[in-house]
Formats: structure tokens, C-alpha cells, sequence
């Protein structure tokens, strides 16, 4: 892993003071021995976990036995919430979405795609806070990836085929396509499908992130003279260079695989990440509650 800063140098009160372990050589890092009710109300603490968020980029704690208001007030401390137009909120505490799976779970509420939360608004979160309140005895893991790494890792000549292109992302051809097609349609006209760079930069590390996923549904501006000899040409060239590129996050060494317990947390940066919900758990429940902070418009 490539570190984007120095901890001990940018932690306001000097030596790091939260205890953790990075999980793989990519992505991720368990902290050990933190409250994350105690982080929301301590500067000093949210400003060290919001230095390791930005390099681990998902970060993970056990037993955390908080009240949906402390979850809130939590994620909070990013910046605004979010609604979710699909999945709702919970009343009593606007932002905090509960996601809880069985069997009868409507079929638009899938999350087992590799995706980045959001792409389908013009400003996708800035990153979630998820907790589990139930999960399976066994399965219902998540796989995040770092999508920092995946495009540093493309080819040279790819890397050169993709700068400046941009790309549509939907959620009327996602969570829509299962709605009836009046109730899709008004989803959007809600919604309009977002335009986003193919290659984000990260607003605060500067990274050069591979910004697509299930949620892209095309390149916009792929069919141009340099990269077409025909008109027929366009649509199997820019679907099979998209498809290349989303099958990126499914690369194990950008990987990291959480197993869920009761109480446990991940915090992730939504803006060089991506996470696919494995749901391989069936007749068995899996109930998770998530916060989403509103974030900035891709550049």
C-alpha cells in the first residue's frame, strides 16, 4: 500500500493514540480499543480515524454497542446525510437506512454487484458507516476494493484510452429495472442519470481513482474519429472497454473480506472504493444499518 500522508505527523495531538492492523496489503485496517460514540464528541480521535480512512480507505471495529442516535451522530461528524429514494429511512433518525434481508426482501434491493454507493446522483456519498444488528451464523461477508489501486495497475496503454473519457450512471437501469415501467420512469425523472469521469480524482489525496461500476451504464463520449473507424465500431468498442474496466474490482489482490459480527462497524471512503454484499446466507437473515455522507461532484 502507497501511504498518502504521515500520520504521526498530521494527528493534531501529535503520536497516534488509536491502536489498529492493516488487513491486507491493499485495503483495509481493523482499529482495536475505540468507541466510535466516544470519536464523535473527541476532535483530537475523529481527526486521527479520518487520517486512516483516507489511507487504509475502509476501516473496521467489533463491539460496538451504540444507539442509532450515536450512529448518527457519528457519521455526522463527516458531514450532511442522506436519504435513500429506494430504501428509505428510518423515522426517527433521517439518514440512517436499514437494510434488512430475508427471503421476502424486494428484488431491487440487491447489493450483490461490485458498486460504489451512488454513482447514479450528480454528488455520490462521500463515504457510510454501516453496522450489523444481525447477522448469519455463517456468510453475508462484504468485499470492499481499492479502486486507487486497481487503476494504477492497468496497463499503460489503457490508462492513455480512458483519460478525458466520461461515462452515464443510472439508477432507473439499477434498483428501476425491476419497478413497474411508470413507477421506473418517475425514479427517473427524480433522477436523471449522472455523468461522472471514467477516472475520478480524489478531492482530498489527490489519487487518480477507476470510477466505474454497476451502476455505469455507457461511455458517453467514446465514439469519436481517433477511436473509430466505422459507425458500427462505437458500441461493441466502448461496452467491451467498460466491461474491462468494471471487471476490475473483482481483482482478489485489490481486495479486502470482512466477516460480520453483531455490533460490528465498517467506515469506508465511497469515493476509492467499491464493496459487493455476498448473499450466500439464505433462509438465514442478515440486518445492517448505514448512514451515508452527502459528498462532492466528481472531477
Amino acid at each position: 500500500m502507497t501511504n498518502t500522508m504521515d500520520l504521526k505527523e498530521l494527528t493534531p495531538a501529535g503520536a497516534p493514540t488509536i491502536r489498529y492492523e492493516p488487513l491486507t496489503c491493499s485495503i483495509g485496517a481493523e482499529l482495536f480499543d475505540v468507541d466510535l460514540a466516544d470519536v464523535a464528541r473527541d476532535e483530537v480521535l475523529f481527526a486521527e480515524l479520518k487520517l486512516l480512512l483516507l489511507e487504509y480507505k475502509v476501516l473496521f471495529l467489533r463491539d460496538q454497542d451504540f444507539s442509532r442516535a450515536d450512529h448518527v451522530a457519528f457519521a455526522r461528524r463527516f458531514g450532511d446525510l442522506e436519504d435513500h429514494p429506494v430504501a428509505g429511512s428510518d423515522p426517527e433518525n433521517p439518514g440512517l437506512v436499514r437494510i434488512y434481508k430475508d427471503l421476502d426482501s424486494p428484488a431491487e434491493h440487491y447489493e450483490n454487484a461490485y458498486h460504489c454507493d451512488a454513482t447514479w446522483r450528480e454528488a455520490p456519498p462521500m463515504g457510510c458507516v454501516l453496522r450489523c444488528v444481525e447477522t448469519p451464523t455463517v456468510g453475508g461477508d462484504t468485499i470492499w476494493v481499492n479502486m486507487v489501486e486497481a487503476y494504477a495497475k492497468l496497463p499503460e496503454q489503457i490508462k492513455e484510452q480512458i483519460e478525458g473519457l466520461r461515462a452515464r450512471h443510472s439508477i432507473e437501469a439499477s434498483f428501476g429495472a425491476a419497478m413497474p415501467i411508470e413507477q421506473r420512469h418517475q425514479l427517473h425523472e427524480r433522477f436523471p442519470d449522472a455523468e461522472h469521469p471514467v477516472v475520478r480524482t480524489h478531492p482530498e489525496t489527490g489519487e487518480k481513482v477507476l470510477f466505474v461500476n454497476a451502476f455505469t451504464t455507457h461511455l458517453t463520449n467514446f465514439h469519436t474519429p481517433e477511436r473509430v473507424r466505422y459507425g458500427f465500431d462505437y458500441t461493441p468498442g466502448g461496452s467491451e472497454l467498460l466491461n474491462y474496466l468494471i471487471r476490475q474490482a473483482a481483482v482478489p489482490e485489490y481486495q479486502v473480506r470482512w466477516r460480520w459480527t453483531r455490533n460490528s462497524v465498517a467506515i469506508w471512503d465511497n469515493r476509492s472504493t467499491q464493496h459487493y454484499a455476498v448473499q450466500d446466507y439464505w433462509p438465514a437473515v442478515r440486518k445492517m444499518e448505514r448512514a451515508g455522507i452527502i459528498g462532492d461532484r466528481p472531477f
